[in-house]
């Protein structure tokens, strides 16, 4: 099990979680032979340098060829080892959609795929590199479990329950580098479990990603304005935590989605299906990336097109609470 103390996590969230994950991969394959990594092209994008060094035989570079990365995983998944599949979350899902449909969803080969740079991470590269999509498209993909981590913390925690899981898993990570840090300690983590982090009385906004470390902050606004906030940490979306969100229904009087991710099909989408079966419940509010592709920036000024700085959180929430009353 990696260790998860004060100077590990301040070194991850340095690096973010593109870099991140290599650590992780490193310390879990020194644990488990049948880990192996495959990469298009990104080993040191993903900081895979050291697991290459360490283990030479287990990290396959197939170049810029999303596709045959999957194949090569299933392939190898169907040799009983654990492939860990990496590469920017635009290609790995947008361009090799059909094969993760067909080796991961149909064939439910045990292949974890992961999609670095999601959301904004990519800033100036623009449009073609961002992702908006991911969540939607593999959520209607049966039977792969999706996970997003709201912190460098939680990307290793999700690595190693990943490890363990029997199944496919596509993680996405979100942010960059001096990733804010969420968990400063070590806790429980269980795919499909989500995580309450802060009680409210009011509302209840339940964020996965980048965005978790937003509503806290977002929270912290509006408790100053009398506003008292549940935030909750929904890292995984596939399989949704229902029990969860049913035990908030009957206390508060909005519910508020905040994703990193188009508003369509992600998060938001999840919850909404899922009230639709639920006689009464709260009114919900899904803040997330604007239907629409928009001129390219830095992060920063991304987030904040899309409304979604604490700051820009707190004030939508603000306005739909009171619009209420």
């Amino acid at each position: 099990m990696i260790q998860i103390n004060p100077t590990n996590i301040r070194v991850w969230s340095l690096l973010g979680q593109n870099s991140a994950l290599g650590n992780a991969l490193l310390e879990i394959a020194k644990e488990n032979e049948k880990i192996v990594a495959i990469t298009s092209d990104l080993a040191k994008s993903s900081g895979l340098d050291r697991f290459g060094k360490l283990f030479p035989n287990r990290l396959i570079n197939t170049g810029i060829a999303e596709q045959n990365m999957l194949g090569i995983a299933a392939a190898f998944a169907n040799e009983d080892f654990i492939p860990f599949a990496i590469s920017f979350a635009a290609f790995s899902v947008l361009r090799a959609c059909e094969p993760t449909r067909h080796f991961m969803g149909y064939m439910q080969r045990n292949v974890k795929l992961i999609g670095l740079g999601s959301g904004f991470a990519m800033g100036v590269f623009g449009n073609t590199h961002y992702c908006r999509e991911d969540i939607a498209i593999i959520r209607a993909i049966p039977g792969i479990a999706i996970i997003s981590p709201a912190d460098c913390t939680e990307l290793v925690k999700a690595m190693e329950a990943s490890a363990e899981y029997t199944g496919p898993v596509y993680i996405r990570l979100t942010g960059i580098m001096n990733n804010p840090v969420v968990y400063k300690k070590n806790y429980n983590f269980e795919i499909g479990r989500a995580i309450t982090l802060k009680q409210g009385t009011d509302i209840t906004i339940i964020a996965t990603g980048s965005m978790v470390y937003n509503s806290l902050l977002a929270s912290e606004i509006l408790e100053k304005e009398g506003i008292s906030a549940t935030v909750m940490d929904m890292h995984t979306i596939k399989p949704l935590d229902r029990k969860i969100i049913e035990n908030e229904i009957s206390s508060s009087k909005l519910i508020v989605t905040v994703e990193e991710h188009s508003k369509t099909g992600g998060l938001g989408g999840a919850i909404a299906e899922y009230l639709c079966s639920v006689q009464h419940h709260p009114v919900l509010l899904r803040l997330g990336m604007e239907d629409q592709f928009q001129p390219a920036g830095d992060y920063h000024y991304m987030l904040g097109q899309n409304e979604l700085l604490p700051e820009q959180i707190a004030s939508n929430v603000r306005q739909k609470f009171l619009s209420l009353k």
